[in-house]
């Protein structure tokens, strides 16, 4: 330990491990994982840890993982571009309707959500309409060109999953800040063809890393580096990704805020302040002196001045932060409040009864398909904001009212 807010870690024969988990439980295996990246000869100065730090396939949920001329596919991970958007509106608490379930019905027509394989998906469009057929035109040139070079690429969900939620930990949520005005705020990525972009290149760095006769510490940590045969491939591919997330995020607000004026009758103006920000993504940026590639797989960038969203569980408070900046997170935050426990667990534990108990106040599923969300499932979102003072201050603090899980 020091007198810094972050415990530093060695990982035997690797970078050192920062890590901003005072007063939060760390499990031993995410602690395996990171010491394996910061064994990784590409990684560059340390390996940071966010508070919601927690297992994941690969590389460790809530790690920041620099890298010098290389990229890792699967600290990425398959879905790519996941991240926030968030849209303050001039609603007040006052102009919601008392019952708020035909709000939620009005988001769940508009936006596309769930799972279930086959040729009615509802969590796909079975007929795009015009939004999504606009938004997809600045899209599909560069699809197009990926597409030439892995054709099957093509066969994904591509535009049919555009504007639409998905499953797992994906919501859209009504929530009202600390001054009482409406918030709209949603969690999505890039969908079936950002995983299909993320299994596949995974899968190709494994082959290389196998050709190659890498020595690593986890298969799942093969890596690209530059001037080899895929890396300008998964460059690309991953950017485009991204891009792709963000305008799903930016498609799915504009039809919720639509289908809200279906049912609140006061009009009202949306995006007075907005943000949209990823937290499962690489990009290139300038740390120490050097460029590297920054990969933040479950964490925000928070450079100095900049907005990010830190959601709770779907019981919880969530939080619009501002970036301190600071050098040593590699200008990172935590993306959530983070998993405490697997989905597995969560159902084997907690009963319909203690999921209602928790969600109580919020309009929302309260069915035993949507347990392994239950917040008992998260960690304590108070107790991971603390630990990360230095690393964003808060702006807004929002509850939810409406909770719409896929």
């Amino acid at each position: 330990m020091n007198d810094k807010n972050y415990i530093e870690e060695e990982a035997g024969g690797g970078v050192p491990i920062k890590m901003w988990t005072r007063g939060v439980p760390v499990e031993d295996e995410a602690r395996r994982q990171l010491s394996h990246a910061a064994r990784l000869p590409i990684v560059f100065r340390h390996i940071a840890a966010m508070p919601d730090v927690h297992v994941g396939i690969g590389a460790t949920v809530g790690s920041v993982i620099p890298t010098l001329r290389a990229i890792i596919p699967a600290a990425v991970g398959v879905d790519i571009g996941c991240g926030m958007i968030a849209c303050k509106t001039t609603l007040v608490a006052t102009d919601l309707p008392d019952n708020l379930g035909p709000l939620r019905s009005a988001i769940e027509r508009a936006v596309p959500h769930g799972r279930k394989p086959g040729a009615r998906d509802p969590g796909a469009w079975q007929k795009t309409p015009g939004s999504v057929d606009t938004a997809w035109a600045q899209l599909e040139p560069e699809f197009t060109a990926l597409c030439r070079d892995y054709p099957k690429l093509a066969k994904t969900n591509h535009i049919q999953h555009l504007g639409t939620l998905g499953t797992g930990n994906h919501f859209i949520e009504v929530c009202l800040d600390e001054a009482g005005f409406v918030w709209f705020m949603l969690h999505s990525g890039s969908r079936g063809v950002g995983n299909f972009i993320g299994t596949m290149f995974i899968e190709l760095a494994k082959q290389d890393a196998m050709r190659l006769q890498v020595n690593l510490p986890d298969r799942d940590l093969a890596y690209f580096e530059e001037g080899s045969r895929y890396f300008g491939d998964y460059v690309r591919a991953v950017g485009w990704a991204q891009k792709f997330a963000a305008v799903n995020r930016e498609v799915m607000m504009r039809r919720v805020i639509e289908a809200a004026k279906t049912v609140i009758r006061k009009s009202f103006q949306s995006h007075v302040e907005a943000v949209n920000c990823h937290h499962n993504y690489v990009q290139k940026e300038h740390h120490f002196g050097e460029d590297v590639y920054v990969t933040r797989k479950g964490a925000v960038s928070a450079k100095a001045g900049q907005l990010g969203i830190i959601p709770g569980s779907m019981g919880a408070r969530s939080y619009i932060v501002r970036g301190k900046g600071h050098a040593d997170s590699f200008d990172s935050c935590s993306h959530g409040a983070g998993r405490v426990m697997s989905r597995g667990e969560a159902k084997r534990r907690f009963t319909l009864a203690d999921h209602r108990a928790a969600t109580e106040g919020v309009e929302c599923r309260k069915d035993r398909d949507v347990i392994d969300e239950t917040p008992a499932a998260y960690k304590d979102i108070d107790a991971v904001m603390a630990a990360q003072q230095d690393l964003v201050e808060v702006v807004h603090t929002l509850k939810q009212v409406v909770c719409v899980k896929g």
